[in-house]
């Protein structure tokens, strides 16, 4: 194997590795694990959709949907562990969504749904970096978009 590969594949992050990187918690920790890392180019996170989720409640009780706002955070939610994987778990600071353009949601995404996002980076300039994200369920593509991030102390 490439000497270059292995230094930039991460593997994988469960839920304690989130939770030391992301400042988000429940109800708004909308990541379960991250299941390829490789550097801070790409990853693909996992998001277990459940009904017990407090926004299905409203949105909307006799049809649950995941409310698209949320399925855009979950994306940004992926960009952001990896650019903080790659600063290190022990001086991990802060990463801040800044943009997102170029939105499509597909398909409605809803309770027992397990939703694949799937993050690219595609520039970096200082510690502004912009990913391409793609919301998958079972290989469908559900949204789109892609977010600006800024990491900072």
């Amino acid at each position: 194997m490439n000497e270059n590969v292995e230094q930039k594949s991460l593997g994988s992050a469960d839920i304690q590795k989130l939770l030391a990187v992301l400042p988000h918690r429940y109800p708004f920790l909308l990541i379960d694990r991250i299941v390829d890392i490789d550097g801070d180019d790409s990853a693909t996170g996992i998001k277990n959709v459940t009904i017990n989720e407090p926004h299905f409640t409203g949105h909307f009780p006799a049809q649950p949907i995941m409310p698209g706002v949320l399925i855009l955070e979950a994306m940004a939610q992926t960009a952001g562990a990896i650019s903080m994987f790659k600063m290190g778990l022990e001086n991990a600071g802060s990463v801040f969504l800044l943009t997102i353009d170029n939105a499509k949601f597909r398909r409605p995404v809803v309770p027992g749904d397990q939703m694949l996002l799937r993050v690219k980076k595609m520039k970096q300039r200082g510690n502004i970096s912009k990913f391409a994200c793609i919301a998958e369920v079972d290989g469908v593509k559900v949204a789109e978009a892609d977010v600006s991030a800024m990491t900072g102390a």
